[in-house]
């Protein structure tokens, strides 16, 4: 039971805990506290943001009045008691002590006073940016936190600006009744973030999680059965912080059934290798101080006309080469560079970052990256987390880039956007076709955080012939389009996925008769270009384009022709099409790539 059991801490936390005790108790703040490097959420109030914050000693000149007697002498005339013959009164001198009060000037030191550095900005520019901390200093009881943001050292800001003890979770989680289903829901992927009382990222696993139903229950570990219908309420709790999320699995068992009844189109295509993943580019050592400044270009050598130049792919855009501070070992803490898909909607970008090897895992899990590409410099923004650009030239970057929290991606290529959501198609590449139910995340772009999860099922007659889709594009908010690999049957089938409210239904609307790649080589990006009505797919450095017939302009499932592009071993990581343009994305060092003088 690992996290329902009521007051649970762990060991690191309850450590964390008696060390703010301690220096809590401490007298001289003049030095930094140190802590773990933690995620810190930002609030929504705005609080200045300084370079620095010192105590100093302040020498101040002071006049003080003292009770103090200063004695001194004077001479004074007496007379004297026997008068002269002449009758004249006789005086003498004497000497005579008296005293005065006098005001001394002093010099003394007084208490030690704070100084802050220079006002750089507001808190409030921070508030969809990767923020960390490890260190902070407490001013008249007040914590002041030094802050990295999207991997740069910037200063430091109080406590307050922080979303203390709060807890955010997707108000709605729609399932589908799947009596396969083996594994159900896991409630965390409902989480978008919880913190603690100073405003840390708390890790998923230490919140408590309780269900509230009639009809359901949650698991020890913390999955839902989505086998029966019924609603529920979920409750996530971590200390003050506190939220609800409303589950509902659908009535009807046979939604998402269909039949895959499609002829594919047979190709005359020759045998077609190319190189396994674990051949491809060694892992990329480029940092922010070696950052690279020209463009690639890639020519395609081969295509199926004969033309060796039927296409180029060039750079428009490198990525940050990391958007976390040093040390951020944890993957909550990591943003990666590592790109798994895009997808462009007009001047916007969004990207699926997943660190090394972590697309491969059941419950992968990583962050999605948004740019405003109308601000982007090609080569600049590649220096983020350094302090090689002017804070201002930074900070105007930062304005145009949000960074979600760490949240469920699957194998994270199955990437679409519309003007104000961005979806993922959360499936595990490994999954080796299961009837389980698919997660489809809705993201707002405005903030960047998950404001909605279903999941659909799609059969061919029964649970006995599920279609996984590990690769799909969204077209607008209620379609999506999937492209599933028949190993069996050596084919490519494509599928369009309706919604209607919460249900969904799936249809066939195309089939490729080939495996494309003779070698059993994993799809690297599937993307559908409204312009021409054709698909493309990448594996590694070869890209595939097959008519889609959806708009009547193309025969469905025909292959049109195919490019390969000599990479250097860079396999294609996404694709991503908007109106007639198509674009790219390499890793090593992470880049997007627009496609040129491709046929039409």
């Amino acid at each position: 039971m690992r996290r329902f059991a009521l007051g649970m801490m762990t060991s690191a936390a309850l450590m964390a805990g008696l060390a703010s005790q301690v220096q809590a108790s401490s007298k001289d703040y003049s030095k930094s506290t140190k802590t773990d490097l933690v995620t810190k959420i930002m609030g929504n109030k705005s609080y200045q943001v300084y370079s620095s914050l010192k105590l100093e000693e302040v020498t101040k000149k002071v006049k003080t009045k003292t009770k103090e007697k200063k004695k001194y002498t004077v001479k004074k005339k007496v007379a004297v008691k026997k008068k002269s013959k002449k009758g004249k009164t006789k005086y003498k001198t004497v000497k005579q002590v008296k005293y005065k009060w006098v005001t001394k000037t002093a010099y003394k030191n007084v208490k030690k006073k704070w100084k802050f550095g220079k006002k750089l900005t507001v808190s409030a520019d921070f508030r969809y940016a990767h923020v960390q901390s490890k260190s902070y200093k407490v001013k008249d009881g007040k914590r002041y936190y030094y802050i990295y943001v999207n991997g740069r050292p910037v200063g430091y800001v109080n406590e307050k600006a922080f979303a203390l003890s709060k807890a955010n979770v997707v108000s709605q989680v729609s399932l589908v009744n799947n009596p396969s289903d083996s594994v159900g829901f896991n409630a965390e992927d409902a989480i978008n973030y919880v913190t603690d009382q100073h405003g840390s990222l708390v890790d998923n696993d230490s919140v408590e999680i309780s269900c509230k139903s009639a009809e359901l229950n949650i698991s020890d570990t913390g999955y839902v059965s989505s086998r029966k219908a019924g609603t529920a309420v979920l409750t996530f709790k971590y200390g003050k912080a506190k939220a609800t999320s409303k589950l509902t699995v659908r009535g009807d068992a046979k939604e998402g059934i269909s039949s895959a009844d499609v002829t594919p189109v047979k190709t005359d295509l020759p045998e077609i290798e190319t190189w396994s993943a674990n051949d491809g580019a060694s892992s990329s050592t480029i940092t922010s101080k070696d950052a690279v400044s020209s463009s690639h270009k890639y020519w395609a050598t081969k295509t199926m006309s004969g033309n060796a130049k039927g296409a180029d792919i060039e750079t428009i855009f490198y990525h940050p080469a990391v958007l976390s501070a040093p040390g951020s070992s944890n993957l909550e803490a990591k943003v990666s560079s590592a790109v798994q898909g895009i997808d462009f909607y007009d001047n916007d970008l969004v990207t699926s970052n997943l660190d090394l090897g972590q697309a491969d895992n059941w419950e992968a899990r990583g962050h999605m990256i948004y740019y405003n590409m109308r601000k982007v410099k090609k080569y600049n923004w590649q220096l983020i987390p350094s302090k090689m650009l002017s804070f201002n030239t930074w900070l105007s970057y930062i304005k145009n880039i949000k960074v979600s929290p760490y949240m469920k991606l699957g194998h994270g290529q199955s990437v679409g956007s519309t003007k104000k959501y961005v979806y993922v198609l959360a499936n595990w590449n490994r999954s080796k076709n299961w009837s389980n139910s698919q997660e489809l995340i809705r993201v707002k772009k405005s903030t960047m955080e998950i404001d909605k999860i279903w999941t659909f099922k799609v059969w061919n007659g029964s649970a006995k012939y599920p279609r996984i889709f590990l690769n799909a594009d969204v077209i607008d908010d209620n379609t999506l389009l999937a492209l599933f690999h028949n190993a069996s049957k050596h084919r490519y089938e494509y599928w369009k996925i309706s919604r209607s409210g919460d249900s969904f239904k799936a249809k066939e609307v195309g089939a490729t008769g080939s495996d494309l790649i003779s070698n059993s080589a994993e799809v690297q990006g599937f993307v559908w270009n409204s312009a021409y009505d054709v698909y493309y797919i990448a594996f590694n450095d070869y890209l595939f384009k097959i008519g889609a017939g959806l708009d009547g302009k193309t025969d469905a499932g025909k292959l049109l022709n195919y490019y390969k592009f000599d990479t250097g071993r860079r396999e294609f990581e996404g694709l991503s099409s908007y109106g007639p343009e198509l674009y790219v994305n390499l890793n090593h060092p992470t880049e997007t790539l627009k496609v040129n003088h491709i046929t039409k």
